[in-house]
């Protein structure tokens, strides 16, 4: 046995060890020579250690971008039908874009995934990515940004629920195929990774060996993982929510660690804004700069007005430029990136911000006037203590009588009426046929928060932060990582 198997085989029993047990591992397998070790090492692994209760099931997604890829999952399905794996083939159906084709190609990958692993009841997800991965990433994000990036995650959880993780994530590309090699075993090299229209495949031949880069991401995830958890903090003891629309931050907050601040608010304003990604670096020097300056006043940086007061800072979505959406019948959906949507009625609804509709309610009003939904209790988060709420009900979160004593005349006491009205007109409301839904039907839509940055790709490095946000704003918690340990540590 060659050290480079060695090394690749202790790598995945770690790995294994590590998982709660007993699990179904659900193997990306796209032929190439990173996924197909991954299968042979794993299969070897489960095979010698039946102690660990461990069963692995494998998919393959077809993007249908290139002549043969049909061929070259028959190829794979081949292989794993000679371990004894089970295998699916995933094909990504219907019109590719023409612009943006590999973010595309990655959502719908992992979406098949997620079907698949739901198919084969599976536990979690795994995938071939290694360091080599790691560091063209790191290089791309390097060019983008001074900030200390950490690159690839170890564990990312898709829609909320399914985890996926990379075991071989500190393993070389050449190792892998140094063990293929030992046991004949070929693999397929997809043409894409030596077109050089792509910047991963530029950046690739450009790459120089670092021996520091491992220590170096290793000690950007602690980083981070410590940043995550300090934002927690911040949020317990300086964030208070609104109804479900109105975020406010005492002006203590303001001036806390910067990078915490900077960590946070960047965080808070892609939630807010209903964006996918915080600021980037000016944009946010410009926030932080406002946020902790002496001078009252408003800006609006992504989609999310900033309004600076005495009595601290409000943050709420501008009312321009939110798009309707329209769900048929049992369809699904995310308005505004800021609240999912489920049509479980039997007709089309249209789902549109207030502003621009007369329907704005004034202060003291009951918004289920306005919407027709049930609104759950909604946890303020304030002076370090969390107060336990009852489960959320379907609905659109807004301040409930029970927290009238934050709001004038039930929603507006003790708010500032500028930042109020700001923040309600953003609220939705429900439509169909150009009428307003009654409360009956509005009964059968769900709301509910949705958190762009982090509900369908959540890494375990925002982990922590992003599940004590979804306990101030009442919503199911995130799945928790189906691991034992990480590096000896308990999660």
């Amino acid at each position: 046995m060659s050290p480079e198997t060695a090394s690749l085989q202790r790598a995945i029993l770690q790995f294994l060890s590590s998982l709660q047990s007993p699990a179904r591992i659900l193997v990306a397998i796209s032929g190439g020579s990173d996924s197909t070790g991954l299968v042979l090492l794993l299969d070897e692994a489960v095979k010698a250690a039946p102690h660990l209760k461990m069963s692995l099931c494998a998919a393959t997604v077809d993007h249908a971008l290139r002549v043969g890829s049909a061929d070259e999952a028959r190829e794979v399905a081949a292989l794993c039908a000679l371990l004894g794996i089970p295998h699916t083939t995933m094909i990504w159906e219907g019109d590719k874009p023409k612009t943006g084709i590999m973010a595309a190609a990655r959502e719908a990958r992992y979406g098949l995934l997620a079907t698949a692993a739901e198919s084969f009841e599976s536990d979690l997800i795994v995938t071939g990515h290694t360091f080599d991965d790691q560091r063209e990433t790191l290089q791309m994000r390097g060019m983008r940004t001074e900030q200390i990036s950490t690159g690839i995650a170890d564990a990312v959880l898709f829609n909320r629920r399914l985890w996926i993780l990379r075991p071989l994530l500190f393993s070389s590309r050449a190792d892998i195929r140094a063990f293929l090699k030992e046991r004949g075993v070929p693999w397929i090299d997809d043409p894409s990774n030596e077109d050089v229209t792509y910047e991963r495949v530029r950046t690739r031949r450009k790459l120089s060996t670092d021996a520091g880069a491992e220590r170096n991401v290793r000690a950007a995830w602690e980083a981070r993982l410590a940043l995550s958890a300090r934002g927690a903090e911040w949020l317990d003891r300086h964030f208070t929510l609104h109804g479900g629309l109105l975020g406010q931050v005492t002006p203590d907050g303001l001036r806390q660690d910067r990078a915490v601040l900077d960590y946070a608010l960047g965080r808070l304003t892609a939630v807010f804004g209903g964006l996918p990604f915080a600021p980037g670096r000016a944009h946010m020097e410009h926030i932080l700069a406002f946020v902790t300056g002496s001078e009252p006043g408003r800006m609006t940086v992504g989609r999310v007005v900033f309004d600076l007061r005495r009595d601290g800072l409000y943050l709420a979505r501008e009312s321009r430029g939110i798009l309707p959406l329209v769900l048929q019948p049992g369809e699904a959906g995310v308005w505004d990136g800021r609240f999912g949507a489920v049509n479980r009625s039997g007709t089309t609804i249209e789902v549109e911000a207030q502003a621009g509709h007369s329907l704005i309610p004034a202060l003291g009003s009951n918004p289920r006037d306005v919407t027709g939904i049930q609104p759950p209790r909604v946890g303020a988060v304030n002076d370090s203590t969390m107060r336990e709420e009852s489960p959320a009900p379907k609905g659109l979160g807004v301040l409930d009588s029970s927290d009238g004593h934050r709001n004038e005349g039930e929603l507006g006491r003790d708010l500032p009426k500028g930042a109020w009205r700001r923040a309600v007109a953003s609220a939705p409301v429900l439509f169909t046929r150009g009428d307003l839904l009654s409360p009956e039907s509005a009964g059968a839509i769900e709301l509910t928060p949705y958190f762009a940055p982090f509900d369908r790709f959540l890494t375990r490095f925002d982990f922590i932060f992003a599940n004590r946000l979804s306990a101030v704003f009442a919503t199911a918690p995130y799945a928790r990582l189906p691991l034992r340990s990480i590096d000896g540590k308990t999660i």
